[in-house]
C-alpha cells in the first residue's frame, strides 16, 4: 500500500506539503502564544527514519528560535512602554488618594510616539494633580484669610462688650463703644452673606430668574441707598445715564453696582466727584463709575479681583476683600467683562461691559 501511494504521488510534493504545514501550523502557535502572553511549544517527533527526511524539523526548529526571540523582544517592549508607565500611574494615583497633590508622572512612556493615548492619558493625570493641588492650596488660603478676617471683629466686639459690661464709663464712651460693636457686626453680616453669595455663584454656570428692567433707574435706585454716605462727604456727583433696558437677572446685577458705588464713596476724597456713565456701543453696554480718590498701585490693581485681598493692609478702610471677587464673577455670569483702571493719588475707574440681548 505504501509503494503505492509512493508511485502515485511524488516523494517531492509530499515533502514541500509537510513542510509547509509544518511551519505554518508552528507560525500560528507562535503568534498564539504570544497574544496570550504564554511561550508554550509541544514538539511532536515520530521516527525520522522512516519519514522522508530532516527539513521539516530544520524549520520546526528555526521557528521555535525565532518565536522565543520574537517573545522577549514583546517583553520588553510591553514591559518599558506599557506596563512600566501603567504602574507608575497605579502609584501616583494612590499618592493622590493619600492627599499627596505633588506628585507627577513622567512621561516617558512610548518614545516613538509621545502623542500616544498613554503619553494623553499620563498628560491628563498630570494636569488633573495640578489641579487639585490649586485648589487644595485655595481652600487653604481661603479658611486662612476667612478665619483671620472674622477673627478680628469678633474679638473687637468682645473687648468692647467687656468694657460695657464693667461700666465705670462716660455716656460718651458707652455710645462710641456700642457704635462699634454695631458696626463691627454689620461687618460680620456682610461678610457671611459675600461667602454664602460668592460659594453659591461659583458652583452655579447658569443665570435664571432674567426679567426685563431698566438699567439705568436700577442705577440711580443703588446710588440712592448710599445717599446719607456721599451726602456726608459732600461728593459732586456727575451722571450720564442713557435710558437702556436689559433681559437679566435683577437680583444679582444690582450687587455689581452696590459694591462699585460703595466703594467708590468709600475711597473718594471729600467733596471729591463721583461719576457713573451708561450708555449703548455697537456691541456692548458699557458702565463706568469713577472715583477721585486716592487711586492705586500696579501692583494693587493686578490683584484687587482676589478673595481677601486689600489694599489697604492697615485695614483702616472697612471691607472684608469680598466685594470685588464677588462683583467680577457676577458679571462673567452673565457674559460680560469688568475692567480696572487707576491713577495712584488721583482716582480709579471700574467699568462693566454686559452683552447687547
Amino acid at each position: 500500500m505504501t509503494k503505492l501511494i509512493k508511485r502515485l504521488i511524488p516523494e517531492r510534493f509530499i515533502r514541500s506539503i509537510s513542510t509547509r504545514l509544518t511551519f505554518f501550523m508552528l507560525l500560528a502557535l507562535s503568534v498564539s502564544s504570544l497574544l496570550a502572553g504564554t511561550f508554550l511549544t509541544i514538539i511532536y517527533v515520530t521516527d525520522l527514519k522512516t519519514t522522508w527526511d530532516l527539513g521539516p524539523v530544520k524549520i520546526i526548529l528555526i521557528a521555535l528560535g525565532i518565536s522565543y526571540v520574537s517573545s522577549g523582544i514583546f517583553s520588553i517592549v510591553l514591559n518599558k512602554n506599557i506596563l512600566k508607565p501603567l504602574n507608575e500611574l497605579t502609584r501616583a494615583t494612590k499618592e493622590i488618594a493619600s492627599g499627596n497633590f505633588n506628585i507627577k508622572v513622567d512621561n516617558v512612556l512610548n518614545p516613538f510616539n509621545r502623542s500616544s493615548e498613554l503619553g494623553t492619558l499620563v498628560d491628563g493625570f498630570n494636569n488633573m494633580a495640578g489641579e487639585l493641588k490649586s485648589t487644595e492650596m485655595f481652600r487653604n488660603d481661603f479658611i486662612h484669610n476667612f478665619s483671620h478676617e472674622f477673627k478680628t471683629p469678633i474679638i473687637s466686639i468682645r473687648g468692647f462688650a467687656r468694657q460695657l459690661y464693667q461700666g465705670n464709663l462716660t455716656p460718651e464712651q458707652e455710645r462710641e463703644f456700642a457704635r462699634i460693636i454695631m458696626d463691627e457686626s454689620e461687618q460680620l453680616a456682610n461678610m457671611s452673606s459675600n461667602v454664602l453669595l460668592l460659594t453659591k455663584l461659583e458652583n452655579q454656570e447658569i443665570v435664571t430668574d432674567k426679567t426685563q428692567f431698566s438699567l439705568d433707574e436700577q442705577l440711580r435706585n443703588c446710588l440712592i441707598l448710599f445717599e446719607e454716605q456721599w451726602t456726608e462727604k459732600k461728593l459732586n456727583l456727575d451722571l450720564d445715564l442713557e435710558e437702556i433696558t436689559i433681559y437679566q437677572n435683577a437680583e444679582i446685577l444690582a450687587h455689581v453696582w452696590k459694591n462699585l458705588i460703595s466703594n467708590a464713596i468709600k475711597f473718594s476724597k471729600p467733596n471729591g466727584f463721583l461719576i457713573i456713565k451708561c450708555k449703548r456701543t455697537v456691541d456692548h453696554i458699557h458702565i463706568s463709575i469713577t472715583d477721585t480718590g486716592a487711586g492705586m498701585a500696579e501692583e494693587t490693581m493686578s490683584q484687587i479681583f482676589d478673595k481677601f485681598y486689600q489694599g489697604d493692609t492697615s485695614h483702616a478702610t472697612p471691607g472684608n476683600g469680598l466685594g470685588l471677587p464677588l462683583t467680577k464673577r457676577i458679571v462673567e455670569m452673565v457674559g460680560g467683562k469688568i475692567y480696572v483702571k487707576s491713577t495712584f493719588g488721583k482716582g480709579s475707574t471700574f467699568t462693566v461691559h454686559l452683552p447687547l440681548q
